[in-house]
């Protein structure tokens, strides 16, 4: 397989491997990088995710017909807002939210290096879509989720043949949980959305579709969810992997956006913090990104810094409000996570973060369908 795993933040570099690994001296979760020298958009292929195959690991496929998602234009939030708007729509993806496209290249990468059953821990998306990819590459798969997670997505990874495992208490006990069955059996690879390069590879591709769509040009401005960080980081570093290439001209001002119940990049941005620390958490309607000590958080924060990007968290109130304006004023129908960009666009724009007329994309994370709230 080509490529390599590298740090973000040093010159560590070591082959690939198919459980997550950590820079020996900086701690942080290694990325996979591989050679481009050369690539130019006419060597692109196909469609969807694997259209961009040149930038992913070199294995087989295990695909659903993931990614190639519509990149729509706002027709009244827009123009209310002052700004040039378009939706991103990853709930058109094969089990419904962007997380497809990691599952996809994770799963298949792990598949090419032997797995037989895989592990993750998740609030119901991920797990989803690693159950999907499980199922399709004929690979075993457990899900340890939240005993609170909403039981539409619980559903969904039992109805792939996944083994469910809820785990009581907060987020980051199923997360524990999972590390230490995979610790236990020599059988179980960990397959983290969180922290696998593999995932945050296939997420690099939301970026590319819509520097594609644009005629090879980046928006102004992306808002994006941010709970683990892998769309967040995806993002940017596709849309760095293009300047490097001289596909585009510049790079989008990439911000975050999380809800108010657990900030803890927000938090960190605000108090010029290298790294997030841990935060409490209050009760969030969107519990995709209700992850209170990211794994990635220092590699999310520097990243925000270098792309020129902000941080603002929202309300219950103000997410519950952009659900249900999407719905009735675009016909978007979306789960509250995805909401939480959009109710942080508002505040952007009234703190100037955004100026009036400038182009912004927001990619929409995952169907309404998945939750059932209005």
């Amino acid at each position: 397989m080509h490529g390599k795993l590298t740090c973000p933040f040093c010159d560590y570099e070591t082959e690939v491997v198919p459980q997550p690994a950590e820079c020996p001296h900086c701690g942080t979760p290694l990325r996979y990088e591989c050679d481009l020298a050369g690539a130019a958009p006419g060597d692109l292929h196909g469609r969807g995710v694997w259209r961009y195959r040149m930038f992913l690991p070199d294995v087989e496929p295990v695909s659903l017909g993931e990614g190639g998602t519509p990149l729509v234009p706002s027709l009244r939030l827009g123009e209310e807002m002052g700004v040039q708007l378009s939706f991103k729509l990853e709930g058109a993806n094969p089990t419904g939210s962007f997380k497809d496209r990691g599952a996809s290249v994770l799963v298949s990468v792990l598949a090419a290096l032997g797995a037989r059953k895989v592990a993750d821990d998740s609030s119901g998306n991920a797990g989803a879509a690693l159950a999907a990819y499980a199922a399709r590459a004929g690979l075993g798969a457990v899900l340890f989720v939240p005993a609170h997670a909403s039981e539409k997505k619980l559903s969904q990874i039992q109805a792939y043949g996944a083994e469910l495992v809820r785990v009581p208490g907060p987020r980051p006990r199923a997360t524990e949980a999972a590390q230490a069955a995979c610790r236990q059996k020599e059988d179980l690879a960990y397959a983290s959305h969180n922290e696998s390069p593999y995932f945050v590879a296939g997420l690099e591709t939301v970026a590319y579709e819509i520097a594609e769509e644009l005629g090879w040009r980046a928006p102004d401005h992306l808002v994006v969810p941010v709970g683990g960080g892998g769309l967040f980081l995806g993002i940017v570093y596709g849309f760095l992997k293009l300047l490097a290439l001289g596909w585009i001209a510049k790079t989008p001002r990439v911000h975050v956006a999380q809800a108010a119940a657990c900030a803890p990049i927000v938090r960190a941005f605000e108090r010029g913090l290298a790294a997030p620390e841990p935060v409490s958490v209050g009760k969030t309607m969107a519990e995709g990104v209700c992850i209170p000590a990211p794994p990635r958080g220092r590699e999310i924060l520097a990243a925000l810094r270098d792309v020129q990007g902000t941080a603002v968290s929202v309300p219950e109130g103000e997410i519950a409000l952009a659900q249900k304006e999407l719905a009735q004023k675009e016909g978007i129908y979306i789960e509250p996570t995805s909401a939480v960009a959009i109710a942080a666009l508002r505040r952007l724009i009234e703190q100037g973060a955004i100026p009036p007329g400038e182009e912004v994309v927001v990619p929409l994370t995952g169907s309404g369908l998945k939750s059932g709230l209005l």
